[in-house]
Parts: structure tokens; sequence; C-alpha cells
């Protein structure tokens, strides 16, 4: 084809794309996928139903949006075991509604203190992933339980027994099974049946998966919870439950004992913040590279008029794919915790640092990922999760994160305690360089060392405008948690999108490696053959991320928007 036939054919694509892009956004705008649900005094968007509904009942009853917050966290342990836990880790937000600072609990697993860096590696240097993530070494010491403790000690007003006592009921008398229970067990259950306590606590007793309608009982979990009630967090990490966790290690050879479980604390660490056309950005802090990464992102697609392009549009999706692969690009090489090695933070997050990376896109042309290394960003200055974001009368904001990794984690469930375990420890670079269980590549930064924490893409966000809380996000969805909450930030910023369509919208990924950009159904044909000329790869893949926001607008009204990707989310407010 000759130059002007290519030149007039992306034209006529430029302007097919266009029109496309234009009646989606009219779409969504019309509430084609599903309107905002509304609040006066509070708002809870989580991933269950029964979780959504007993977080509002403490806002009712007058607790504050943590005490709501680690009321959610536990009953989503029990209603939702394939991602709510209390064998893993997480991340939690916590924004006052008079303006205060904003804090970040970091409450992120942890390696064993026999940990090693070369523990998921065979004889000959290769990675053995199976040791990473299906066997008893794939666990670090959890986090949850003290850190969601920490939360209601440092900012709650309600006690522990109480915040535990929903999440009890449910394990004890049992609820109703949805069909996502049923499906998830299904699909795992090749993965599940090996193990004795897993398939006896998850499984009827002739190894089918409860069905939808059937009331599922927990009552080992149960007790559990009840004894860390009466004990508080020593029983978990000291007491009865901590003996069953390392007899259990015992059993398959993992690592975690009881002077690793003795030895755990959260961290409350000062959160990422930048700034976005005029509004205050904050999210996870290392060993979370989400926080870093949405701020680069955002800071480089600041030099572009996002919102005259238009939502989803060719030259939009371009540049925000550009913008992700050297986002991604630097996370390999530079991030890690903060306790054991430097990450040049204040770099990666620097205005400057954006208009460098900026200089090096072109604006029509796809740059190819085996062309991008790791910038330099200055001196060094220092796939399934659930996430719930709620608010209460007070303009409080929490935004949580929380995984055992994998669905159903690493397939373990602690004998006689009724938990699964997490197996966190694939996050770490097993060997610098080799891709984990998400494609992520990892470098020296993130190995593997006794009592670090493993690099995270959580990404808890809560974004203010002239110090007031108006966007409370986050999502699971493992390397894709950043692009998500990226997406839903833009989508309320530059493209005007209520919440629901905001959250509901298609959404595209690219994290470098591999050189492709992902895209989830609903994105035009002429906008991907628009992508595809300017030297794009691009793959139409399954839904990406689940994320639950809260809007607070400028009247201070509220408004939820739970993610239909996942059939149990839901946002109520009153």
């Amino acid at each position: 084809m000759s130059a002007h036939g290519q030149c007039h054919r992306l034209t006529w694509l430029a302007l097919l794309s266009l029109l496309a892009t234009f009646a989606s956004a009219q779409a969504i705008l019309e509430g084609e996928r599903h309107h905002p649900v509304p609040g006066d005094r509070g708002m809870v968007a989580t991933s269950h139903p029964h979780a959504t509904d007993v977080a509002l009942e403490v806002l009712k009853n007058g607790g504050n949006a943590v005490d709501a917050a680690v009321t959610a966290g536990f009953a989503l342990a029990v209603t939702q075991p394939r991602s709510g836990n209390i064998g893993g880790g997480g991340f939690m937000l916590y924004a006052p509604g008079d303006g205060g600072p904003v804090k970040a609990i970091d409450y992120r697993e942890t390696a064993p203190a026999a940990a090693t860096r070369t523990m998921f590696q065979d004889s000959d240097g290769d990675v053995v992933p199976q040791r990473s993530r299906f066997s008893h070494l794939a666990s670090g010491v959890p986090g949850t339980v003290a850190g969601l403790a920490m939360a209601l000690d440092e900012y709650g007003t309600i006690t522990l027994a109480e915040a535990l006592k929903p999440a009890i009921a449910l394990a004890r008398d049992g609820f109703e099974v949805p069909h996502r229970f049923t499906e998830g067990l299904e699909q795992a259950r090749d993965r599940l049946h090996p193990w004795p306590a897993t398939r006896s606590t998850f499984y009827r007793e002739d190894g089918s998966a409860p069905q939808p309608g059937d009331i599922f009982r927990q009552p080992e979990l149960a007790d559990t919870l009840q004894r860390i009630a009466d004990h508080g967090i020593a029983d978990f990490y000291e007491g009865e439950t901590a003996r069953l966790i390392v007899a259990e290690m015992e059993r398959g050879e993992g690592l975690i004992t009881l002077e690793d479980l003795a030895g755990y604390e959260p961290v409350i660490r000062e959160p990422v913040m930048g700034t976005y056309r005029g509004h205050e950005i904050f999210s996870m802090s290392p060993p979370s590279s989400g926080g870093a990464h949405i701020v680069q992102i955002l800071n480089i697609l600041e030099g572009y008029p996002m919102g005259d392009y238009g939502h989803n549009s060719a030259q939009t999706i371009h540049l925000m794919a550009e913008a992700m692969k050297r986002a991604y690009a630097d996370r390999s090489e530079y991030l890690g915790d903060t306790d054991y090695v430097e990450v040049p933070l204040e770099g990666i997050t620097s205005k400057d640092y954006a208009e460098a990376l900026r200089e090096d896109i072109d604006t029509d042309q796809a740059t190819p990922s085996n062309q991008i290394a790791p910038g330099d960003p200055l001196p060094h200055e220092s796939n399934e999760t659930t996430h719930f974001s709620i608010v209460d009368q007070w303009g409080n904001a929490v935004s949580n994160t929380y995984t055992i990794n994998f669905s159903y984690g690493s397939g373990i469930t602690v004998a006689g305690a009724g938990f699964l375990l997490n197996n966190e420890m694939d996050d770490f670079s097993a060997k610098p360089g080799v891709p984990n269980a998400y494609g992520l590549i990892g470098g020296e930064a993130n190995r593997i060392q006794p009592g670090k924490r493993m690099l995270s893409s959580m990404s808890p966000t809560i974004v203010r405008k002239d110090g007031e809380n108006v966007l409370v996000t986050g999502s699971p969805g493992g390397s894709r948690i950043i692009t998500t909450t990226l997406q839903v930030i833009m989508n309320v910023i530059d493209h005007d999108l209520n919440i629901q369509s905001a959250v509901s919208a298609p959404r595209i990924h690219h994290q470098w490696l591999p050189d492709e950009i992902r895209i989830e159904q609903g994105i035009s044909s002429d906008t991907i053959d628009l992508l595809n000329a300017m030297g794009h790869t691009v793959e139409t893949g399954s839904a990406m991320g689940a994320i639950q926001s809260v809007l607070i607008d400028e009247d201070g009204a509220l408004w939820g928007a739970a993610d239909p990707r996942r059939s149990t989310s839901s946002a109520r407010g009153y």
C-alpha cells in the first residue's frame, strides 16, 4: 500500500474509532451499565453482599469507616474464602474526613526466618513453580489478623470482639451458597482435593462442591475466630491457632515457626502521594508497587489532553499503553520492600522523570517493549484478591485490599483451624529475571530474604480535591490491579463518567512484557484496527479486576459502585 493510501486508511480508521468511542461513551453515560448506588450518610462497596450488609450495619449503629472495614474484612474471610482471608495479608488506606493526614497500614505477609533466595530453584538453578505456588513452602507469615486489629486500635471505636461477631455467626450458622462459590470450588477441585483438610472443609462428604442454595457452615473457622475474639491477636500469633499453623507447616515441610508468628508486626507507613489535574492521589507505598506506578503513569499522561481524545479511543489507549510499559519496566528493576532495599520512590513519582519518559513516547507509533529498559528515576531516595471501599457519616474513608494470592491461595487449609494459607512467596523473585505467575519480571530488589515483605501490585487508593475525600477505590487482579485502578481514576477525572460507569467501562492493560495490549470485550473493532496499525499487538481476554468504589460529589452525597465483573459484588448506602 502506498504512503498516501496508508495515511488515508489511518485517517478513516481514526474517524471510525472516534465515532465508536462517542457512541460507547454515550451509552455508558446514559446508564446502560447500571446506575451508581446513592447514600447520604454512609456507603459500603465490597465483593460480597453479606460483608456489605454487616459493614453497613456498623455504620448505622454509629461506628466509623475503620470499624466497618474491619468487620467487612473478617466477614469476607468466611463468605469468600477464595480471596477473603485470615491466612494472608494486605494493605489499608485511611483518610480522615477532616482533611487530616492519610495513613497506610501495611499488613503484607513476610518471609519466614528460614527462607533463602534459592529456595524455589532446583540443583541446576532452574525455578520450580510448584514449590512457590502449591506447597507449604509457598506461604508467607500471615498479616491480616494483626493488620485489621491495628487499624481498630489506631483509628476505630469498637472492640476486636465486636468486629468479629458477625463473621463468627456467618461461620457457625452458615450462609446460602451463591453460584460463584460453587463454580469456584468446582473449577479448583483438582488443586484443592489432594489436601485432606481442604477437602473436608470446603466439599461435601462425597467430594462434590456445595451447590447454590445450600447452607455452608465452617465450625472450625468459627472456633478460630471465637478464640481471636476471646484472646485477641495473641491467639493467632502465639496461642492455639499459632500452634495449629505450625503443626500444618511441619506436616508439609513448610518453614513458618512459632517464632515467625510471634515476631510478625504490621507497619503504619506514609502513602505514596501525587497530583493529577488538581487532585491529590494517595495510594499504597512499598512493598506495594501500586501507588508508585499509578502516580508515575498519571504523571506521564498529565502532559496530554486525555479528555479531548475521548474515552477508550485509539489515541487514549495508545498513550495509556505506552505509559504503562515504561512504569512496569521500572517496576521490574527498582521496587521492593523499603525495609530491605532502597527504592527511588521520589524519582519514580516525580513530574520531571515523567516528562523525560514522555519525551520518548511517539504519539503515533508503539515503542516495542524490547526497546524499553528500566529508566533512571533519579538517585535513590528511599489473580485473586478482594477489595472494599467505605465512607462513613463523618467523611472518613477506608480503601482496603487483601489477598491470599491465587484463588484459594496455596490450596492448603490449616487442619483444625478452618482457613486457607496464602501462596504469597511466589510474589518474590524466585530468580531475578524469571517471571512469576502473573508474568511480572522481578529483580534483586525483590529477591527472597528472611522477614522481608514480598512486592505487591495491590493499590488501595483515595483521591482528594482541595483536601477533601472525593474517590475511594481499588481492585483485585494481580498485575492488572494497577491499571484497573488507574483507569477508574481517569474515567472520573478525564472523562467525567459517573462512578458506576467508570467502574463498568471496558479496560485495557499493558505490563511491558509480554509486549501486548490486553483488552476486554467492548472496545470498538475499528479502534483495535487503528492500534494494530500503530504497531501494537492487541489481545482480547477475560474480564480484568473487580473494583469497588465510592465517590463523594461536590454536595457531599455518596455514590457507590460495585463491579459487575464479580457477580457477588455489592454496594449499599444509607
